[in-house]
């Protein structure tokens, strides 16, 4: 720290710029040899087709091989962990609607806030600090910094949550369909589900996934009431809650499950058809934003520049 407090700015700065050009280079060095050894994988894999024993063997290692950082982030994370069980339950519901359903997944993301904390205050503490002293601006920006760092995985996982809801709420009405098709032609609810996600994984991945894990739970012997409520709950959107709820009660009363899903369908598309209503409802009104700040100033300009200039030659002459 000494021998950096006697240097400047310009003279720090070929060696930040040094830093960072051995970093992308590592990173890109990094990325074409993992590319290699991809297609050096798949063509040993269509090379000679492995066994299932294989098969297991490399699903299992590729499963832990990130075992060792998760417990690192694991550890990291103890200290920042809530100690009420609500706060703990909400963390881990915030969590599976953002996809994330391992036990470990609340203190691995405790353990990245802790990380990204440190990561973004120790550079503002080393660059603030050589730059000004400890001055109330340097405190500042290293303070703005590190909140910065300590909400941006909460601000990553709320993109990541309501990238994954969004996506489901898309995805449900053909899954909606798909799955009064096939209850009213014969199938029960089980097989529904797995005809569901057979039909639609290659283009609703997240909501086929859930149905599978729902579809899985079932076979496994859960009763059908908890599975449907940790659906709802795990998706986090209200229209999968209100058809849990509505299978839920045609389960309870012995009603039909085919018209229970055929009065939800109907329900979703006027929800659907009110919300895009809705929307271009508020399209004038937020036209009037663009127009006035963006629009409205060129055409003024246009329209009433020549008759400014010739005004002025005038009061020039006159």
């Amino acid at each position: 720290m000494q021998l950096f407090a006697f240097l400047t700015m310009d003279e720090l700065a070929p060696l930040f710029v040094f830093g960072a050009i051995v970093a992308g280079t590592f990173w890109v060095l990094s990325m074409i040899s993992s590319r290699n050894s991809q297609a050096e994988e798949r063509l040993e894999r269509l090379g000679r087709p492995k066994s299932l024993v294989e098969i297991e063997m490399s699903q299992l290692e590729n499963k832990n091989k990130y075992a060792g950082l998760k417990e690192m982030f694991s550890s990291l994370g103890g200290s920042m962990q809530p100690k009420s069980e609500l706060e703990k339950n909400s963390i881990r519901i915030q969590l599976a609607n953002a996809g994330f359903r391992s036990e470990q997944a609340a203190s691995v993301y405790a353990g990245i806030r802790v990380v990204c904390l440190v990561g973004f205050l120790l550079p503002a503490l080393f660059f603030f600090i050589l730059k000004d002293g400890f001055t109330m601006k340097s405190i500042q920006y290293t303070v703005i910094l590190g909140g910065l760092g300590f909400y941006f995985p909460q601000i990553a996982l709320w993109h990541l949550r309501t990238t994954r809801q969004k996506e489901i709420f898309l995805t449900l009405p053909d899954a909606l369909d798909l799955l009064v098709v096939c209850v009213e032609s014969g199938l029960g609810l089980d097989a529904a589900l797995r005809k569901v996600t057979e039909e639609m994984k290659g283009h609703a991945k997240t909501i086929c996934e859930e149905f599978q894990l729902a579809n899985l739970q079932l076979q496994m012997g859960r009763p059908r009431r908890e599975v449907l409520h940790d659906l709802g709950v795990r998706t986090g959107v209200d229209d999968v809650r209100s058809l849990a709820a509505i299978l839920i009660q045609a389960d309870r009363f012995g009603s039909s499950i085919a018209q229970a899903l055929r009065v939800q369908s109907d329900s979703m598309r006027t929800r659907r058809r009110q919300l895009a209503e809705e929307k271009a409802a508020k399209t004038a009104v937020q036209l009037i934003f663009p127009l006035v700040l963006f629009i409205f100033p060129a055409i003024f300009v246009v329209l009433v520049g020549p008759a400014a200039i010739q005004i002025q030659k005038n009061l020039l002459k006159g």
